[in-house]
């Protein structure tokens, strides 16, 4: 029996996008439908969803002002019930996790970590703490700290800050609603990494560098919240020489498949992760059926992936053999103006 999954994606509102949409994935018929605006926000670029999918919360920007936004979610419908933002003075973060009564922004322009609590009623309460990173790196788009991903550890014990400009993975814990340092991890010099995924078995992790379009696969020792690099692993083909931006990461539930988007290459590689050791092997890239790959996702049921390509404006929608991992093109797109980040309100 197939199933009807409300997804919502995250849009800069630069052109023709109103904020945050929601669309439908019908599992039955393998496609895509229902667009429509489910909440009107500025640049809601990335959004984060609860663990009770009971809220949502979004980067939100109104005229010079930059922070998050929260919403109730109707499980029914999946409408979008504003209720409150936290805005301030200057660029909005590119992205935010919730964690247990925290959330977690990191901020690109700015260089800068905030935390946040949340009440047991989804609202954001004023800003706890915040971290200013410092540094650069040797690439002409290192010239400052840019924190580009904000997570929790497996565990939940501790924080994870990836920072493109500095090249360096940063481990927080929270104590008295403040982030302490734990222990920093420097990535290979301009390679600008950019976003982290977790194996399921919590040890280990894996680091997609922007600038060097490489997987970095890595060791996670919980006892002392550091990091150890065990392997590294092109996202494109030897041959590409024009520009490409790594984008997103995600990996199979199973633990036995990863992804990657490649922002320039307009495709996904896909990886097989070795079960005994967990390093990877390329298997294929994909065309993305767009440009501009920013965000992709896998639905609840593993057996469709769903790519938002930024600058063509549109989702398309693959089907997965969870046997191979390999992805195949449907015939199933639609539009989503400025798509940035896609997320699923099942699980």
């Amino acid at each position: 029996m197939g199933y009807k999954y409300i997804g919502y994606v995250g849009t800069y509102t630069r052109e023709s996008s109103k904020g945050i949409y929601r669309f439908i994935l019908d599992t039955d018929k393998g496609q895509l439908g229902g667009v429509e605006v489910a909440a009107e926000v500025g640049s809601p670029t990335y959004l984060a969803l609860s663990d009770d999918r009971k809220h949502l919360y979004s980067v939100a920007q109104k005229g010079d002002l930059g922070g998050v936004a929260a919403y109730n979610i109707d499980g029914e419908s999946g409408n979008l019930q504003f209720i409150n933002e936290e805005l301030e003075a200057g660029a909005p973060p590119c992205h935010l996790e919730i964690t247990t009564g925290n959330l977690v922004t990191g901020n690109y322009h700015k260089g800068i970590v905030d935390l946040y609590q949340v009440d047991q009623q989804g609202a954001l309460e004023t800003k706890s703490h915040a971290v200013q990173h410092e540094g650069s790196g040797p690439h002409e788009r290192q010239e400052s700290p840019h924190v580009h991903y904000t997570a929790h550890t497996p565990d939940g014990k501790y924080i994870i800050v990836v920072d493109l400009g500095t090249d360096e993975l940063v481990t927080y814990k929270i104590e008295n609603k403040k982030l302490v340092k734990v222990h920093t991890l420097n990535a290979k010099a301009g390679s600008g990494p950019r976003h982290i995924a977790f194996h399921p078995n919590g040890k280990t992790a894996y680091l997609l560098t922007e600038l060097a379009s490489e997987v970095v696969v890595l060791d996670y020792h919980a006892s002392e919240g550091r990091f150890t690099e065990k392997q590294s692993i092109s996202a494109i083909p030897e041959d590409f020489t024009e520009t490409n931006d790594a984008g997103a990461i995600h990996i199979s539930s199973d633990g036995k498949f990863l992804y990657t988007s490649n922002r320039g290459h307009n495709s996904i590689a896909v990886f097989s992760i070795n079960q005994e050791n967990f390093e990877l092997a390329f298997i294929e890239h994909t065309p993305t059926g767009g440009e501009w790959p920013r965000d992709f996702i896998l639905d609840p049921s593993e057996a469709y992936l769903v790519v938002a390509n930024q600058h063509t404006g549109n989702l398309v929608l693959f089907s997965r053999n969870q046997e191979t991992g390999k992805l195949t093109q449907l015939d199933s797109e639609v539009a989503v103006p400025e798509a940035v980040c896609v997320k699923f309100l099942n699980n």
